[in-house]
């Protein structure tokens, strides 16, 4: 995940960071008082955001995601559990177009739903970065003590899932020529040596699905077993899934993506993008 670091060398980048984390922020902070469970968990319609900006602006989507959560946070819902969703939002925005570049090949791989198969590629991406930003807060819940992993995991996953899965795609289907016409499309600023190459691609897209899916079940089921939140086949067992998919996201890569868009440069009258920095 080279990129998460490299990105912050461009200046185009981090002005993705902090216009992601201020509309993240923005449509956040006025449905602070709907909550779900008081304190932790409100109606969130921003979650439609993070899966967007993580396939427009890539790395710079995930930070955003992460900070504009936190900034969200600061209005009521501050607490330890913030720590466990600036990570889970980070992984949020940063799943979707590590995932993306498993699903497509060469200029198959724009980040738009313009077509049935983008689409569910789209919806598909949607659920995995929903379910592992779930279980990520869900586990640092039940590590501080606080309620069972099936509760937060279900209440998460569905708000983020459903929303993210419904107005997402109207809002990338919007953006993404706008983002594109502009020249803001994170594989249009960053160059190939500063994204990591995919490793075993196909193995990793099969683990991160692995490691999300395992993590989800050990904790359900650890959780339905015991009256402690913080029992040890939540914590560790979920914590040993959650590394899998951290090991996964190292594999997937993403220069591919990055090398795809300057293939498409180089051909005779394309437009030419400034890699500025």
């Amino acid at each position: 995940m080279k990129e998460i670091f490299t990105m912050w060398r461009h200046t185009q980048m981090v002005v993705l960071v902090a216009l992601s984390a201020a509309i993240y922020a923005a449509v956040l902070i006025p449905f602070k008082g709907f909550a779900i469970v008081p304190g932790f968990i409100e109606i969130r319609p921003a979650n439609a955001f993070p899966v967007v900006f993580g396939l427009l602006f890539g790395p710079a989507g995930a930070w955003g995601s992460a900070i504009g959560n936190l900034i969200g946070d600061f209005f009521g819902t501050l607490t330890l559990g913030s720590i466990g969703g600036f990570v889970g939002n980070f992984f949020l925005g940063l799943l979707p177009y590590k995932v993306w570049g498993a699903f497509f090949r060469g200029r198959n791989m724009e980040t738009n739903v313009d077509t049935g198969k983008r689409l569910l590629a789209y919806v598909a991406v949607t659920v995995l970065a929903s379910a592992v930003c779930a279980a990520i807060i869900s586990w640092w819940i039940a590590v501080l003590g606080l309620y069972p992993f099936q509760v937060f995991f279900a209440l998460i996953f569905f708000n983020n899932a459903i929303i993210g899965g419904v107005i997402g795609p109207i809002l990338l289907y919007a953006f993404y020529p706008r983002v594109k016409r502009w020249g803001l499309l994170w594989t249009e600023i960053l160059e190939p040596e500063e994204v990591s190459a995919s490793r075993l691609q196909r193995i990793g897209n099969l683990l991160v699905w692995i490691g999300t899916i395992g993590a989800v079940v050990v904790g359900v089921f650890f959780g339905l077993s015991s009256k402690n939140p913080g029992t040890p086949g939540v914590v560790i067992g979920v914590a040993l899934f959650l590394i899998v998919v951290v090991i996964a996201s190292l594999m997937l890569g993403g220069r591919e993506q990055v090398e795809a868009v300057e293939a498409e440069e180089e051909e005779p009258g394309a437009p030419r993008v400034s890699r500025a920095r």
